[in-house]
């Protein structure tokens, strides 16, 4: 017992079952031979592991590889196959948010059997990402042929305006490019998003479906795309609504007896919803959808750098955006930092060195706060349709205003579980894109509804700009790196007029001349009436005072309310963190007080 060895009872045992056992193989005999002298040969246990570990055949480890491969694919690219499978393939529900009092959800969108079913994507790209590279480099879009008419701004830019008419009935041809003047057909007006034209894969499919559905539609392509030359030092940008403004007045002019709706996809999303909110109720539109739309373009910046799969996203649309600017070389290496641009690696980059210097903004994070579309929703006041999907790998849901969508009863909010960035493909083929089919039903279903007839007035929500503070009016609103948030002041100010194009300086001449005939007024009264003036001037500086405060009241209650389950998260985590320092401390602590109160009652041996 004393030399008892195990290893030499294993072996025995082994040894034992050999002779009860049949006949093995060569190649069997050969394993258990090298067995029995790893056995005989080698005490250590890991020597006995890697022996063993070099008798599993190659195939073997290659399908673990294989299988490991997938299993990092299936989370990377974000596949939810097995998801749809456990469901039955039934798709997931379309979530709306909505006003409880909302007229344009009980007349319009509970009527969209689209908006109220399920959307399931094409099994075969069942991930976001997969789906939104398919329609970059593939999509499906139906062949038909634009007539283009060019558009002249103001300040000399130049727009390609490409129409496709009802009467070509999905790729007939007609005479005329535009509509006849005594063509009542409604008209949909399309904005691309980023670097994006009318032939975009995305932008066909909808126009063909609106045009077969009976409806003349319009692209309105940006400046220096669709083939044009930019002949302005303008340029646009995310948050440049003005050649949306006179597209749509200008189209509004030639066609005034004729219905008009707008459609924006992604950064077009956000041209259309700010341009709503600027305009309120000044529009001469019957209703709007926005696709894709970022809300917010501080958080998708932050987005989209966020992760390995967002930054490739990052650095294509980077690399579309300078590929756009060296094809207007000659006149943009004169306006900006044309070394720096070469360098882009990211949108932040472009933006850094052309889009703050072409559009005058300070900083890039001034652009991007000032430009969000998120801070307009509250003024829009035209029956206005939003679609976004939740795993959009461009534009996350973390921008998306839920509770400002829900205050304005002309907005209705339809979030998707699955679709990608302005994907959304269905059917087997992948022929169709569900978006497409949602917004071509609701603009049927709101153009033969009351609500195209009926007064456009401003909302309850449009008193106000929520998610927008006095520090805000100035011209720019710089982020420091501290956090602080400083405004520009009447100097900047000044020389940032001085320096607008012509029209822009006589409409603040024009109006600094109203403010100061207002003014003169106000103090010719308040000298021929002293003792009247003084109770409404207090009464002026109160209401002043409170205009200040309720904007800074509206966010703190705002925070309180959406860091609440955060505040109360990170106490948990601090506390788990900390317990194994906390606790052991406490512990100590305790015993020291604890044997320092029962020491003296202890009996003395």
């Amino acid at each position: 017992k004393r030399h008892f060895n195990p290893q030499f009872l294993h072996a025995l045992i082994f040894r034992t079952s050999r002779l009860n056992s049949p006949p093995l193989s060569s190649e069997k005999s050969r394993r258990v031979s090298a067995m029995d002298g790893c056995t005989a040969a080698s005490d250590s246990p890991y020597e006995l592991l890697f022996q063993a570990l070099s008798l599993i055949p190659t195939a073997h480890y290659a399908a673990l590889l294989l299988a490991l491969w997938l299993v990092f694919l299936y989370d990377f690219l974000e596949i939810h196959l097995l998801r749809d499978l456990a469901t039955g393939f039934r798709g997931d529900p379309v979530k709306l948010t909505y006003n409880a009092s909302s007229e344009l959800y009980r007349a319009v969108a509970s009527k969209c059997q689209v908006l109220r079913g399920r959307y399931l994507p094409t099994l075969w790209l069942c991930s976001p990402h997969i789906q939104t590279a398919f329609l970059t480099f593939f999509g499906n879009p139906p062949r038909f042929t634009y007539k283009r008419v060019m558009f002249y701004t103001s300040d000399g830019g130049t727009i390609a305006l490409d129409w496709v008419l009802h009467s070509d009935g999905g790729g007939a041809y007609t005479s005329h490019a535009v509509p006849q003047k005594d063509d009542k057909a409604p008209i949909v007006i399309v904005i691309p998003g980023l670097t994006s034209d009318s032939v975009a894969p995305y932008i066909k499919h909808l126009v063909f479906k609106l045009a077969k559905q009976g409806w003349n539609v319009v692209v309105s392509n940006h400046r220096g795309l669709g083939g044009v030359e930019i002949t302005s030092d303008r340029f646009y940008n995310a948050g440049w609504t003005e050649d949306s403004r006179r597209i749509i007045d200008h189209i509004h002019q030639e066609y005034p007896d004729t219905p008009l709706y707008v459609v924006g996809t992604s950064i077009g999303a956000n041209i259309l919803v700010k341009y709503l909110g600027e305009e309120t109720v000044n529009v001469p539109i019957v209703g709007a959808v926005a696709v894709c739309n970022p809300w917010d373009l501080a958080i998708g910046d932050r987005f989209i750098t966020r992760r390995f799969v967002q930054k490739l996203y990052d650095k294509a649309l980077a690399f579309g955006l300078v590929g756009y600017a060296k094809l207007h070389q000659t006149i943009l290496s004169r306006l900006i930092d044309w070394d720096g641009l070469k360098k882009s690696r990211s949108v932040r980059d472009f933006d850094y060195y052309a889009t703050c210097i072409l559009a005058k903004f300070e900083t890039v994070d001034t652009y991007y706060r000032r430009s969000s579309s998120v801070n307009f929703v509250g003024n829009v006041a035209v029956p206005l349709l939003c679609i976004n999907a939740l795993d959009d790998p461009v534009c996350t849901r973390e921008s998306i205003p839920w509770d400002e969508c829900r205050m304005n009863p002309n907005i209705v909010l339809a979030a998707t579980q699955h679709g990608g960035h302005l994907a959304y493909f269905e059917g087997i083929s992948a022929s169709t894109m569900w978006w497409v089919r949602a917004v071509s039903e609701f603009l049927e279903v709101l153009h033969s509804s009351p609500l195209k007839n009926r007064p456009r007035k401003v909302g309850p929500c449009s008193t106000t700009t929520p998610l927008e503070s006095k520090i805000d009016q100035g011209p720019y609103v710089n982020l420091m790196e501290d956090g602080t948030v400083t405004a520009v002041g009447d100097i900047q100010r000044d020389k940032i007029a001085a320096a607008q194009p012509d029209h822009t300086a006589e409409e603040n001449r024009e109006t600094i001349t109203e403010d100061e005939e207002e003014t003169s007024k106000d103090a010719a009264t308040s000298k021929e009436d002293p003792a009247e003036s003084k109770p409404e001037a207090a009464a002026s500086d109160q209401k002043k005072l409170n205009d200040l405060i309720a904007p800074m009241k509206r966010h703190i209650t705002q925070l309180t309310r959406h860091s609440r389950t955060s505040i109360w998260l990170l106490a948990y985590i601090a506390i788990v963190t900390t317990w194994p320092v906390l606790g052991s401390g406490l512990f100590f602590y305790l015993k020291k007080k604890l044997r320092s109160f029962l020491l003296p009652a202890l009996p003395s041996r």
